[in-house]
């Protein structure tokens, strides 16, 4: 299905206290990386008006708070059944902002709609329990929110990564400030209003369009908490030593250079698109996109199926737009230098033709780098595209070598039909997540997201089981009401 883009440019307004509002500081226009053309337009959130979100969500939570968690969840169940009524609207107008294809920006939002089943579902997982300790002494947790908590959403999923965690701290009992990438802006709009349509109390969630400015008033606002964000490693770094030096709670997700091992014995059919469809799935712009090849012995034959499947993917129908056209023009020079230094290009993106009508978006086709050397440019750097560079291997101990070198930690893959060769690469990865016969290793709910090394910066994840410490403060109590006949050292 093509996608539909927004005939009208959108105003999208900041939602404060329940009303779309307009801000009251820099103009910013959005433009689709399909066309190039204007979309949207939103005046960015001043630091009054982050005070007054900001105050405002304080309040609500405070109310929020002594709601129990089964009728807070009635509001995700509602939020839910709207989000999949308007399904295809909102696919639509996030691939038309982000650049995606139709399918993706579905798949996205189904995503983030799975983590909103998990948050659904932890009034009947999250329970506490109560244990008796010693005679007449019993010991039981509870899960009590933070208070105001925050997230900073990066421009390649407007939906999905939000999702991550706006149910969970919700049904949590916090309330949340939302800062969308100025480059995606158009999304929050329906995820607002549908929180909104499904009786959420205003307040409670607030999105504030903007850039940097915007950004560091949240952080700094004594009444938030916590901050998630995610993004690139040089901008989550900086989030993280900001927050944490205010003595906030911060769990930033940074870049990545994931890894996939090609081993001789893999399936032909599981190898061939799983690999292709990891490194040209949303353009290559998604953190969990392969970038490196490790090839180990003789695979020309999977590299060959590679290629075949890579080449057969059309502009616009089966691989979307870059964002912009900046990063186009990072990519072809990330490619001309990789050229010069010797790499074999087995397929060129840039003689890519751009859809037809489309001619003035941002586009560049998939691209296949071979013999290329370790600690070089396309082996090292995260280049966000649909790129993936591939080193010669003499083993698997040469290849988790490099993995290894690597500063970024999110994921790491193996395609390979040997139980025992699968298991030495997942434990030799030095990754959050790894993925065997799996192009794109992201867990399903419960398990959680995230990855190490200079892919996180903060601990735990920010989905999953793992997150609900993030989002919530664990209060211990310890009860004895009587005495008893007998003591011991409890008593």
């Amino acid at each position: 299905m093509s996608v539909k883009i927004p005939a009208q440019v959108i105003n999208c307004q900041n939602f404060i206290d329940g009303q779309f509002q307009n801000g009251k500081g820099e103009k910013v226009e959005v433009t689709s990386p399909y066309n190039g053309k204007k979309i949207g337009e939103f005046m960015s959130a001043t630091k009054s008006e982050v005070d007054a979100a900001v105050e405002s969500a304080y309040k609500a939570q405070a109310l929020w708070a002594d709601v129990p968690m089964k009728e807070r969840t009635k509001v995700m169940f509602n939020f839910r059944n709207i989000l999949m009524r308007d399904l295809e609207e909102i696919s639509h107008l996030k691939s038309s902002e982000s650049g995606k294809c139709f399918e993706e920006g579905k798949a996205g939002l189904l995503k983030g709609i799975e983590v909103l089943e998990f948050a659904i579902a932890l009034q009947n997982m999250d329970l506490g329990g109560r244990v008796e300790v010693s005679r007449g002494v019993s010991c039981e947790y509870r899960r009590e929110p933070i208070g105001v908590v925050a997230n900073i959403t990066p421009f390649n999923f407007p939906a999905m990564v939000p999702m991550w965690t706006i149910p969970i701290a919700l049904t949590l009992g916090n309330a949340y400030i939302w800062k969308p990438s100025e480059k995606t802006p158009l999304t929050s709009l329906k995820i607002a209003a549908a929180l909104k349509e499904a009786g959420l109390p205003d307040g409670l969630f607030q999105v504030l369009q903007g850039g940097r400015e915007t950004v560091e008033a949240i952080i700094d606002h004594k009444h938030v908490k916590a901050v998630g964000f995610v993004g690139s490693t040089k901008i989550a770094k900086m989030v993280y030593d900001r927050g944490t030096a205010l003595g906030k709670r911060v769990l930033a997700l940074g870049g990545a250079k994931n890894h996939i091992v090609l081993l001789p014995d893999a399936n032909p059919d599981l190898a061939g698109i799983g690999i292709s469809d990891s490194f040209t799935g949303c353009a290559g712009q998604r953190c969990m996109a392969a970038s490196v090849l490790l090839a180990v012995g003789e695979v020309d034959a999977h590299i060959k199926k590679i290629i075949e499947r890579a080449s057969s993917l059309t502009l616009g129908k089966d691989m979307g737009a870059i964002i912009t056209k900046a990063q186009v023009e990072f990519l072809r020079s990330a490619i001309d230098r990789a050229e010069k230094a010797g790499a074999k290009i087995l397929l060129d993106g840039r003689k890519a033709k751009a859809p037809a009508g489309m001619e003035e978006g941002n586009w560049i086709g998939p691209t296949i780098l071979d013999n290329i050397q370790p600690g070089s440019e396309a082996a090292q750097v995260e280049l966000f595209g649909p790129v993936i560079s591939i080193i010669r291997c003499q083993d698997i101990t040469h290849a988790m070598k490099i993995e290894n070198s690597v500063d970024y930690g999110n994921a790491c893959s193996v395609f390979t039909q040997s139980g025992a060769l699968a298991e030495k690469v997942i434990k030799m990865a030095s990754t959050g997540m790894v993925g065997v016969n799996v192009g794109v290793p992201v867990p399903r709910e419960p398990f959680s997201f995230g990855g190490i090394n200079a892919s996180k910066f903060g601990h735990g994840d920010i989905t999953g089981h793992h997150s609900l410490d993030f989002w919530s403060n664990i209060k211990k109590v310890t009860i004895k009401w009587e005495k008893q006949n007998d003591n011991n050292w409890m008593s």
